[in-house]
């Protein structure tokens, strides 16, 4: 008899896998309260904003590393300063490194033109053109990636409100049921969870992002101040000061 038994107990068990309740997140969207939705709409134009300027900011800063490397070539390579600004000024959208330089050659020679300038004048008007370039090529480098840090620090909270809210309505409707169980729950607080879960996805690559593009900024702001100083001291030895030794 015990034999039949255990020989009875293959038969009795199903045959392939056992059943699971797949994930749906259409559905999870779809089913979800009004609010829910309309958090999960902001985190999705925001994650969509967010990549938009990952892939854009990409490019400028490969760019910019690309124009520093080169005109760092051509500047160190031995070729005249007044050949260099000559080349400079017939570009009309010059940027990074040789916008800073051209900012310093016209400053320098503007004050040469002045009366009673002496070379003193022209070294600091030249600084100080220069670190106005800086400044002003940094900001277009570092333009909208705040835009990335804020995703990554609201989206989650945004995502946690539309998880509570829908949490809060699906006990709300419990009020109405003499008898609750797991299954009555499970489905809306599903509904619910699957805002948080949009809130980490766009919040995870954006805080990646920021990180990885405001390193790659403060690398080519480093780079543009050594070769301002740099550019400094040859204008110092080009002109040399009146208390310098000579």
């Amino acid at each position: 008899m015990f034999s039949t038994m255990l020989l009875d107990v293959p038969a009795a068990l199903p045959a392939g896998p056992l059943p699971t309740n797949a994930i749906n997140p259409l559905q999870l969207v779809i089913h979800a309260s009004l609010p829910v939705q309309l958090v999960m709409a902001i985190l999705l134009v925001v994650s969509v904003m967010s990549w938009a300027i990952i892939f854009r900011k990409r490019a400028q800063l490969a760019a910019a590393e690309r124009e520093a490397a080169s005109f760092e070539e051509r500047f160190w390579s031995g070729a005249q300063l007044g050949d260099l600004h000559a080349r400079a000024g017939k570009n009309d959208g010059i940027d990074g490194m040789e916008a800073i330089f051209d900012a310093g050659m016209r400053e320098y020679h503007r004050v040469t033109q002045m009366r009673g300038a002496d070379s003193r004048l022209q070294l600091e008007g030249a600084q100080r053109a220069m670190r106005a370039a800086t400044a002003r090529e940094l900001d277009g480098l570092e333009h909208n990636l705040e835009f990335l840090a804020n995703t990554g620090s609201i989206s989650p909270y945004i995502g946690l409100f539309g998880t509570v809210w829908g949490i809060m309505i699906s006990f709300q409707g419990l009020a109405s049921l003499k008898q609750a169980t797991i299954a009555t729950v499970a489905p809306g607080i599903s509904e619910a969870l699957i805002a948080t879960a949009m809130g980490l996805f766009a919040a995870i690559p954006a805080v990646w992002a920021y990180n990885r593009l405001a390193t790659r900024v403060d690398r080519l702001a480093s780079r543009y101040d050594a070769f301002a100083e740099e550019f400094s001291s040859i204008l110092q030895r080009w002109s040399p000061l009146p208390d310098a030794p000579r």
